[in-house]
C-alpha cells in the first residue's frame, strides 16, 4: 500500500517526510506532493485524483491549513471534490489554524531545534496551552523566533518532534487519521 499526501505548501512536505516514518508501519510507502498554496492545491486535487495511474493500493491524504475558515465547511468542500474524482480511499485533514500550530504543540521540539530553552516557558502562558487556538501562529512564531523560515523551520523542528507529546488536537487527529487509513480496507475516512 502507498499513501499519497497532497499538501498545501512545501514546508508540510519537509515536516511529513521526517515524521511519517514514525507514524506509519514499515510496510506502507508514501509520497508527499507539495503545492504552492491552497488555491494551487484545490485546483490540483481533481487532476491528481483522476490522473493517478500507478497500479496497486493507492490512498490519498489531503492536508490543508484552516486559515480562519470554517473547518467543517472547508472539509465538506474538499470531501466533495475528492468524492467526485476518485473511487480510491482518501482522508482529509485540516491543520488548525496553520501548520505552525503543530510546532507550538511540541514546545520541546521548537526549543531544541532553535537551541532556545526559554521557549519552554511559553507553556506557562494560557495563550500557548491550546496551540490550535493561537490566532495567526505563523506570525506569532516569527515574533518569537525572527530567524524562523517556513521550509528551514520545518526541516529543523521535525527531527525533534515526539508524536505522542504533541498537544495540538489537529496534529493528533492527523496522526490518528493517517494510521487509520493505512490500516483499513477500501472505506473512505
Amino acid at each position: 500500500m502507498k499513501l499519497v499526501f497532497l499538501l498545501e505548501e512545501p514546508s508540510m512536505k519537509y515536516l511529513l517526510d521526517e515524521i511519517l516514518p514514525r507514524i506509519l508501519p514499515e510496510n506502507i510507502t508514501f509520497q508527499t506532493v507539495p503545492h504552492k498554496g491552497k488555491r494551487d492545491l484545490e485546483l490540483s486535487i481533481p487532476r491528481k485524483l483522476r490522473g493517478w495511474n500507478e497500479p496497486g493500493d493507492i490512498r490519498f491524504v489531503i492536508l490543508h491549513d484552516q486559515d480562519n475558515k470554517d473547518c467543517i465547511e472547508l472539509k465538506r468542500q474538499l470531501f466533495e471534490i475528492c468524492q467526485k474524482n476518485t473511487d480510491r480511499p482518501f482522508l482529509i485533514r485540516i491543520s488548525c489554524q496553520e501548520l505552525e500550530s503543530w510546532y507550538f504543540g511540541d514546545l520541546n521540539a521548537l526549543a531544541q531545534a532553535y537551541q532556545k530553552p526559554n521557549l519552554l516557558q511559553l507553556s506557562r502562558q494560557r495563550k500557548y496551552r491550546v496551540p490550535d487556538a493561537i490566532p495567526m501562529p505563523k506570525e506569532v512564531l516569527r515574533k518569537k523566533l525572527p530567524e524562523h523560515q517556513q521550509i528551514s523551520g520545518a526541516k529543523n523542528v521535525a527531527p525533534f518532534m515526539v508524536i505522542e507529546r504533541n498537544t495540538s488536537v489537529s496534529f493528533q487527529q492527523f496522526v490518528q487519521g493517517v494510521r487509520r487509513i493505512a490500516s483499513l480496507g477500501n472505506e473512505v475516512v
